[in-house]
């Protein structure tokens, strides 16, 4: 009986660990539409609050870009540019600078140091 116990409580306790890192481990992809000479790229980046979406759409305010909006509840960024001026690479290098991962690169070790206890999101080795 006592055996069976443990046997149950063992696989519970797999049971949850197991959908917990399956979540953390999820890949996403980026997606590109391009139409009219303007792409519309989507991406993972790390963060967490408002004080992570001002600064990492600040990051963006730079020629080619048109709109970049980031979601602090998805961590999915939209970004709207003219490929003839930026690159998708230089966007996620743009991001990776003032601190936050995206799925391309990893922020800057010394900037993200730096952020705000509350925008210090738990980072990926």
């Amino acid at each position: 009986m006592k055996i069976s116990k443990y046997i149950v409580i063992a696989f519970i306790a797999f049971a949850i660990t197991s959908c917990g890192n399956k979540a953390e481990s999820e890949t996403v992809e980026t997606s590109t539409v391009v139409a009219n000479g303007l792409a519309n790229s989507t991406f993972k980046v790390w963060g967490n609050c408002e004080m992570c979406k001002e600064t990492i759409e600040g990051s963006l305010k730079v020629e080619g870009v048109t709109k970049a909006d980031w979601s602090t509840e998805t961590k999915m960024i939209s970004v709207t540019y003219d490929t003839t001026k930026i690159t998708l690479d230089k966007i996620q290098k743009n991001i990776a600078v003032v601190g936050y991962d995206n799925e391309k690169y990893k922020g800057d070790n010394t900037t993200y140091s730096e952020l705000p206890e509350c925008c210090q999101y738990d980072r990926k080795p």
